[in-house]
């Protein structure tokens, strides 16, 4: 694998004594591999499926997804972008933790099988603890143990490890179909998969450049650009591709044309308008109020839907989501 020399975490990304390290710990995430840029978590909706049978809105809208079957994991924990919706913890979000969160201290990359192999892993040994609870279903407890969607997002942008597409492979190995969600700020990396993954979401934070900066904070030059460019390409690349928006009330609910103009560039199969929901340390960068309800998100959606001529699919109440296609 190649070297990076010089990324910046302080002290060093692979101690497991480092503060940050704890801090992902305690969250539940467990970072994998022998060089610890890249982490697993069990999703909320997979819990919610073992123990009463509740599942994510993913499964009921794109199939083949099973909600306790999901492996939502990273490659790489850092982000070139502090958007303010974000759950994961940031540098300076807490007094006295501050690092180089992009780019990161990372001595040397772990190969995709690496990656993969320890996320099940890792995975499996935070599932076992499920089978000392009665409501949990044993049998779908027994399924949740062999992955058969792997989810990279849960932290950091996954397209800034350059091997994404081994680990697309390295999946699909194991019988996996793979979902990735990306910030759009890496369109050479995109363009570069091969293969690309089951499916493809597109986070758009905003309608325009004015607005981007001040919700997603970007840590990199040209950032707005470089989301155009992906959503320029986005046509070309032959996956299911989907567009989400997270609405936040007070900041980016506004000039939906802007957003309309946005998606007819991009021509995605799928329009997810979903609730920034107050949760993680995004509690520490917004208020509660900063949260939609349900029917300021039925709004947006039928404004969206008016201005693309897409329509109205679906809706999700527990995740606060409406689907267009």
């Amino acid at each position: 694998m190649k070297r990076r020399d010089e990324y910046g975490l302080k002290g060093s990304v692979n101690s497991d004594l480092s503060e940050i390290e704890r801090i992902y710990h305690k969250q539940g995430y467990r970072l994998l591999g022998r060089n610890r840029h890249s982490a697993v978590k069990i999703c909320r909706w997979t819990r919610e499926s073992l123990r009463s049978n509740r599942v994510c809105y993913k499964e009921l809208w794109y199939p083949p997804v099973q909600s306790h079957r999901c492996m939502e994991m990273t490659p790489y924990i850092g982000c070139n972008c502090h958007c303010l919706y974000c759950w994961r913890i940031h540098s300076g979000d807490r007094p006295g933790l501050s690092w180089r969160e992009f780019p990161l201290k990372i001595i040397e990359l772990d190969d995709p099988e690496v990656i993969v192999e320890d996320a099940i892993e890792k995975r499996r040994d935070l599932l076992i603890g499920f089978k000392g609870n009665p409501k949990v279903d044993r049998k779908k407890l027994e399924e949740a143990l062999k992955p058969t969607m792997m989810t990279m997002s849960l932290t950091g942008e996954p397209t800034l490890y350059p091997y994404i597409s081994g680990l697309v492979e390295e999946a699909k190995k194991r019988g996996i179909i793979t979902f990735l969600v990306t910030n759009g700020t890496m369109p050479k990396a995109l363009e570069r998969m091969d293969p690309l993954p089951f499916q493809l979401y597109v986070s758009l934070s905003a309608p325009d450049k004015k607005t981007y900066i001040k919700v997603v904070r970007p840590l990199i030059r040209d950032a707005w650009k470089k989301v155009t460019s992906t959503l320029d390409i986005l046509p070309s690349l032959e996956t299911r591709r989907v567009i989400r928006l997270t609405m936040i009330k007070g900041l980016n609910m506004l000039n939906y044309k802007g957003y309309a103009e946005l998606i007819e560039k991009a021509e995605p199969d799928f329009i997810e308008v979903k609730a920034y929901e107050w949760v993680g340390e995004s509690q520490r960068r917004l208020s509660r109020e900063s949260m939609p309800f349900m029917k300021d998100i039925r709004e947006a959606a039928e404004k969206i839907s008016d201005l693309t001529g897409y329509e109205v699919r679906g809706e999700y109440e527990p995740s606060g989501a409406v689907l267009l296609a």
